[in-house]
């Protein structure tokens, strides 16, 4: 039996409403499977753009097997390729961030344009091409400010998504934005358990007392069951929105692969903060008032988002190992925004700094517990995890089909 029909198995006898079989957290095969079907097939949040505003910025990633780099051109333009240089495959940059006028490996120096063009490789030979060893690209988009990243040959349609983000960020102004603080973590729990937890707040009450000051942990507050579900508060908080032109209704793919909607704070709280007030004195964008609450965004695999008047916050995932996540986060303030005068970094991290280490430990006990040769799927609650089973069942119906099983888990 090969590892793909083991997950396929796996997956074909999980029980819809259950979380799922033990492997397919823990597996070494499962999780080769959730890289070549779905993270290297599907749309990867990777920065957002500001963090590369000048050309010659570039940031890079680990996705799986794949090193990428993602540069912005000398005509503003961003792009992606893979961080392998065309001579003897080493990489590029081994740097998180940096700037550079030109790519150089530092191997043998062998240059390239921030177009991926190869420059200078010396001494090749008469009958060398250097029109043929151009770095190989990876399909890059910027949505709204939100740069994401596709290794795949053929990337999936993403005009819905974009439409839809590029409408529901616009009053946050990601592109005059900056990176005030970033963070990154390793989470030793897999990529699965470590989104689920994200999208629920049945755990928030136990486990973050600061993100709770602001952030309410009742399911018709954060409409995981779309509009239907959703409490008085929050439909007229969009009648209040919709008077502005500022988006915010409920609006999701199909399949529940990403979803938007701007959901308020607890008391007209202003922002994740332990007073509750703005963090930043200077707001974001063109959003009318500071208690405009938060734009939810999140899109799987890869990432989950925060939207506020004053800052925005954009998570990203990126699996390791079968139980190891990468986990960083990106406070982003208005670009003229000073630190020190505007904002104190302490208060506009502390809350998710927090709220970052109380999930990793949520993580981390929920994989050593599945761990054990006693765990078994236990059921969802359709009201406090609505969420957790969209996550699920979109995972499941999407590996089902690329596995070949006749019918997508329901």
């Amino acid at each position: 039996m090969n590892h793909t029909t083991s997950t396929a198995e796996l997956i074909s006898q999980r029980k819809p409403g259950y979380s799922l079989p033990r492997d397919l957290y823990c597996g070494q095969d499962a999780l080769r499977d959730d890289l070549e079907q779905i993270w290297y097939r599907e749309w990867v949040f990777a920065i957002p753009a500001c963090e590369i505003p000048k050309s010659g910025n570039f940031a890079t990633l680990q996705l799986g097997e794949y090193p990428v780099i993602i540069v912005r051109g000398s005509d503003g333009r961003v792009r992606a390729f893979h961080n392998v240089c065309r001579h003897r495959g080493q990489r590029l940059c081994s740097k998180a961030s940096g700037s550079n006028p030109k790519l150089v490996c530092p191997y043998h120096q062998w240059t390239y344009d921030l177009d991926g063009k190869l420059l200078y490789a010396r001494d090749m030979g008469e009958g060398f091409d250097a029109s043929k060893h151009g770095l190989k690209p990876v399909h890059c988009v910027d949505i709204g400010g939100m740069i994401f990243v596709c290794v795949a040959k053929v990337p999936p349609a993403i005009n819905d998504l974009a439409q839809n983000l590029m409408r529901y960020a616009a009053p946050s102004g990601l592109a005059d934005a900056k990176v005030a603080f970033s963070q990154t973590i390793v989470e030793k729990g897999n990529w699965k358990l470590v989104m689920e937890n994200n999208r629920e707040c049945y755990h928030c009450g136990g486990s973050h007392p600061s993100l709770c000051r602001t952030y309410s942990d009742d399911p018709q507050m954060t409409v995981m069951e779309g509009p239907n579900a959703a409490s008085s508060e929050i439909l007229q908080h969009w009648d209040r929105c919709d008077a502005a032109n500022l988006p915010s209704r409920f609006v999701n793919a199909p399949d529940m692969q990403w979803r938007m909607a701007r959901v308020p704070l607890m008391d007209n709280a202003e922002s994740f903060t332990m007073s509750t007030r703005a963090a930043v004195a200077m707001r974001m964008g063109t959003i009318p008032w500071n208690d405009a609450g938060s734009l939810m965004f999140y899109h799987f695999p890869s990432s989950w988002n925060h939207f506020l008047p004053d800052h925005a916050i954009v998570f990203r995932i990126l699996p390791i190992s079968p139980m190891e996540t990468e986990v960083t986060t990106k406070w982003l303030v208005h670009k003229d925004a000073v630190e020190g005068k505007d904002y104190d970094l302490q208060k506009l991290t502390e809350v998710w700094l927090a709220t970052n280490d109380e999930d990793r430990q949520v993580v981390e006990e929920n994989q050593a517990g599945v761990l054990s040769p006693a765990y078994e799927p236990g059921p969802y609650s359709p009201n406090q995890e609505a969420g957790v089973i969209h996550l699920v069942d979109w995972y499941c119906g999407l590996m089902a089909s690329r596995l070949g099983l006749q019918t997508a888990a329901e």
